[in-house]
């Protein structure tokens, strides 16, 4: 059965961004919805994940709020570098990408969502080590929001200009991420202290994409209710969802 479940969490990593690609020409809705989405995983997945580890472990809550802001700030820091370097490119000589975005940063954002997939299927094997009961509760939440993160994926790639042959070979490497940290699960295990590290690094990443990344880009050039809308939709589709799981 684990085998099963981590099957699916590919395939629906998967369908979710070969439908970003399919209708690549309503990038900016699908922008708006990827940044509601980031914003109430935080608010409703992560956050309830890291106070139920709080309570469990008594370890200090500085631990993974300190963990949330250098998560942010690597992001902030290491995306403006690549910006700036990118500027200076631009004044010796022409440049396909002449303005404020570059692929680097859609690549980064990528892996960082592939590594957050990888420790999705670790989840899933250790819930299943765990009981089956656990482990069929934790990949049904895993796979909610899989089909989210292979938007995601190929979103933020296209975002950042780069092609989409390059965005659907990230998007398989999303796919195959939760694979082999289900996979990974068979020779090694997380600590609570490491998984709270983790969960507050990962969320101040998804905080800073969402608000700073990703929701000015939705409204940058299609700035529209539909937009807004988009939004308000990835944020109650997430809602709900935790809930339900």
């Amino acid at each position: 059965m684990t085998i099963l479940f981590i099957f699916l969490t590919f395939v629906a990593t998967f369908l979710g961004g070969v439908i970003g690609l399919r209708f690549k020409d309503k990038l900016h809705t699908f922008l708006g919805f990827t940044a509601g989405v980031l914003l109430a995983v935080v608010a409703f997945d992560i956050f309830p994940e890291i106070f139920d580890l709080l309570q469990k472990t008594g370890v200090s809550v500085v631990v993974p709020m300190v963990a949330l802001v250098v998560g942010f700030l690597l992001f902030h820091i290491g995306e403006k570098v690549l910006l700036i370097h990118h500027s200076h490119e631009s004044h010796y000589g022409e440049h396909s990408h002449a303005h404020a975005k570059h692929p680097s940063v859609g690549v980064f954002s990528a892996l960082a969502l592939a590594a957050h997939s990888f420790l999705d299927g670790v989840g899933i094997g250790l819930g299943f080590q765990v009981s089956t009961e656990t482990g069929i509760i934790v990949a049904l939440a895993v796979l909610a929001h899989d089909f989210s993160d292979g938007l995601n994926t190929v979103s933020l790639m296209l975002a950042h200009k780069n092609t989409e042959r390059k965005a659907l070979k990230f998007l398989c490497l999303d796919a195959l991420a939760p694979v082999a940290g289900g996979v990974a699960t068979l020779f090694f295990t997380v600590s609570p202290v490491m998984l709270l590290v983790y969960l507050g690094f990962f969320a101040g990443f998804l905080l800073y994409i969402g608000a700073s990344d990703i929701l000015p880009e939705a409204h940058s050039k299609d700035s529209s209710l539909r937009t807004v809308l988009a939004t308000i939709l990835g944020v109650v589709f997430i809602f709900i969802v935790s809930q339900i799981i």
